[in-house]
């Protein structure tokens, strides 16, 4: 078998890895397409006898630390957000963050984080810990659930609350998401891919974010159909079951580059959500 059809499968993955870490839809895939290149240029890199993921996951981390591949689109995607963005990086540390994205993200266990991050074991279980918390203890924001399913609405809901943030409005259809949206204001939203009415959850949010923007998660039972390379396309996705810190992980990478985004220990933060 051919190292090319040795990832293909993972492919999607890994651009979803390396969207949530960069946070740009446009420069991650630069990334993980600059790594793909140096795959094909030095095949002796990749270990095709070992663990396909994290040989193809470790190739891509020396890529993305090691050059600028898009420089110039990065800029402009953070242009916007640069204030935002740069507070929440200075924030949080980026080894860990990279563990915990790993983990919680793209469900590697302990040792497969320690293997992709050539460290121990123990440093890998240090680095998830202390991202987490990092993480969940700087960022809070309002948010918009748009699902169908009651019960997976109160999981979500559960979940987001937890982590100190606040549901403002559950919406079940692509018109109640668009005027629910449209009088909260979110500083984020959670939306179903296929909705209680048959539409579609990633048309309502095209709606929405052409009147304003925000930073959206999608939920979806089949990410493989999302994740092709052509737009539209979710920046952050969710696959249905959604694991507790899978989520977690994707709701931090969201808000982390979000200019939305508020300190928890910055006054305007608790205003917010009072």
């Amino acid at each position: 078998m051919s190292v090319s059809q040795t990832i293909s499968s993972y492919i999607p993955y890994l651009r979803r890895f390396a969207r949530a870490l960069t946070g740009s839809q446009a420069g991650g895939d630069a990334y993980v397409l600059a790594a793909l290149e140096a795959i094909v240029a030095d095949p002796g890199e990749f270990e095709i006898g070992g663990d396909v993921r994290t040989s193809l996951y470790r190739i891509f981390l020396k890529v993305w630390a090691s050059m600028p591949v898009n420089e110039h689109v990065d800029e402009v995607e953070f242009s916007g957000d640069a204030v935002g963005a740069q507070r929440n990086l200075d924030a949080i540390t980026l080894r860990p963050r990279i563990a915990f994205l790993l983990s919680s993200l793209e469900g590697f266990d302990t040792a497969e984080v320690a293997q992709t991050l050539d460290c121990s074991l123990d440093e890998a279980a240090a680095l998830i810990d202390a991202a987490g918390k990092e993480i969940a203890n700087q960022i809070r924001t309002d948010v918009v659930i748009i699902e169908d399913e009651p019960f997976i609405a109160l999981d979500l809901q559960t979940l987001v609350e937890e982590q100190g943030h606040r549901v403002i409005g559950v919406a079940r259809t692509h018109r109640e998401a668009v005027d629910t949206v449209g009088k909260e204001r979110p500083g984020l939203i959670l939306a179903d891919i296929q909705l209680a009415d048959g539409s579609s959850g990633l048309e309502a949010v095209n709606e929405i974010l052409a009147a304003f923007s925000v930073p959206v998660i999608f939920i979806t039972a089949y990410p493989e159909r999302y994740l092709t390379g052509t737009p539209p396309e979710p920046a952050f996705l969710v696959t249905k079951p959604f694991g507790v810190d899978s989520l977690k992980a994707v709701i931090s990478q969201a808000l982390f580059f979000d200019r939305k985004s508020h300190r928890k220990d910055r006054p305007e933060a608790s205003a917010a959500l009072v």
